[in-house]
């Protein structure tokens, strides 16, 4: 008799949520590289567990710090 394996998934929680952080904010930089690869592009939801009005915040706020040089474009391409 063959035993199911159970999967066990950790369930992904909103980060900004927890914190109780309302607004994403551009500045945070050190934060919000939290959310992008090493290629410069911004993780999924489905990955990094935000809820959806963070994640539009988080996309918009990464775009704004890319613009004002916080965050880079683009990884280094040695």
């Amino acid at each position: 008799m063959l035993k199911k394996r159970r999967n066990f998934r950790r369930q992904k929680v909103c980060k900004w949520c927890v914190d109780k952080i309302e607004v994403v904010d551009f500045k945070d930089a050190k934060r919000l590289r939290n959310f992008i690869t090493d290629r410069g592009k911004i993780i999924p939801r489905r990955i990094s567990g935000n809820c959806a009005g963070h994640q539009r915040q988080l996309g918009g706020a990464i775009k704004r710090a890319r613009s004002i040089a916080l965050l880079p474009f683009a990884a280094d391409l040695l």
